[in-house]
């Protein structure tokens, strides 16, 4: 008997320890950086970085600036990179209120086969809204982001005042 219950009590460990690193593995995927690709539409690459400043500490410091640069165009991170001073850039007074924002929404101004536009409004951590201009490109070089949807521009903020 005593045999048995040696036995089971292993089994019980052994199946404990694979459930442990299950749920380890799934955190660590949601944790992943999304990297552009050619299934990727406009709205949801706005989306995605937009999501991602909204919970920028989540799963670690900065995380949504980082996610934030994968979708920026070549050209744009040219003259807004590399990526150390794209986050000094984004923590800046004029980008710091799309860290931590309480919400926003995207609205489609213009779409055609290699651009897009959409009006952003963002509710800041103070209560303010802001709009901005944010502009994605297919790009059309070859290589590994080719037909990707990129970000291209993105707008100084023009306040909208409190939302109390």
């Amino acid at each position: 008997m005593k045999k048995y219950l040696k036995f089971f009590l292993y089994g019980l460990i052994y199946v404990i320890l694979i459930l442990v690193f299950a749920v380890m593995f799934i955190v660590t995927t949601r944790a992943d950086i999304v990297k552009p690709n050619n299934g990727i539409e406009p709205y949801q690459v706005v989306k995605i970085q937009l999501r991602s400043l909204k919970n920028n500490d989540e799963p670690y410091e900065n995380a949504g600036i980082e996610q934030t640069w994968e979708f920026a165009h070549p050209n744009n991170k040219k003259f807004t990179g590399p990526l150390e001073r794209f986050k000094i850039l984004l923590n800046s007074d004029s980008y710091r209120m799309m860290l931590n924002h309480i919400d926003h929404n995207i609205a489609e101004v213009k779409i055609t086969d290699l651009r897009a536009a959409f009006e952003v409004t963002i509710l800041g951590e103070e209560k303010n809204y802001y709009k901005f201009s944010w502009i994605v490109e297919k790009y059309d070089l070859d290589g590994p982001l080719k037909d990707c949807w990129l970000t291209t521009a993105v707008s100084q903020p023009v306040s909208l005042g409190s939302s109390i």
